[in-house]
């Protein structure tokens, strides 16, 4: 007999955090939302989603996108949570970043990725410079992605090249930021 699984437990929970959390802008017409309540809605909308398992989703969001990261069973699965993403209000772009990977090959990826991350994580603890750019690194189906605000083009450079030297991984995903120098008066 296959177990169906109920998101009614989560749902509530999640909203009885974010009553918790203080006041949240409404999604409304007139009034853009915050970047952690199109967060909290996505999250909330793709763990009420049985086609997707939204525990093995991270989101988050900058300046109203969206982006998705970790792995899924199926394409439609990674397809299903776009769409999702998609659906909610004030959203200005989904970015996908979702890995197709079969169930029974994710523990060994899982498992490898936190390897891949902590290799880049130590790398970068080794040089001053990435290791005052406070770098964030996540590591999924081999894919580094590095996040944060570096101070210049170069530290963001050399944060992609270090990451990309080390062993096991494929490719590397820069989304750092560089910080805005103060204008000159």
């Amino acid at each position: 007999m296959k177990k169906i699984r109920s998101a009614a437990p989560l749902c509530a929970a999640m909203l009885f955090a974010l009553t918790l959390g203080g006041p949240v802008i409404a999604a409304s017409g007139d009034s853009p939302a915050s970047d952690s309540w199109i967060t909290a809605k996505t999250k909330l909308s793709l763990s009420a989603d049985e086609r997707v398992k939204g525990r093995q989703v991270s989101v988050e969001t900058k300046d109203g996108e969206v982006i998705l990261r970790g792995t899924v069973d199926t394409a439609q699965a990674k397809a299903a949570a776009e769409d999702i993403a998609n659906g909610i209000d004030n959203v200005k772009g989904v970015k996908n970043e979702l890995q197709v990977v079969a169930p029974r090959h994710q523990e060994v990826v899982a498992a490898s990725d936190d390897v891949i991350t902590k290799r880049v994580k130590k790398c970068f603890s080794r040089k001053s410079d990435l290791r005052k750019a406070n770098i964030g690194v996540t590591t999924n189906d081999g894919v580094v992605s590095l996040t944060g605000e570096v101070p210049d083009f170069w530290t963001s450079a050399k944060a992609s090249w270090d990451a990309w030297k080390e062993s096991g991984v494929k490719s590397v995903k820069n989304d750092l930021t560089i910080k805005e120098k103060p204008q000159p008066s």
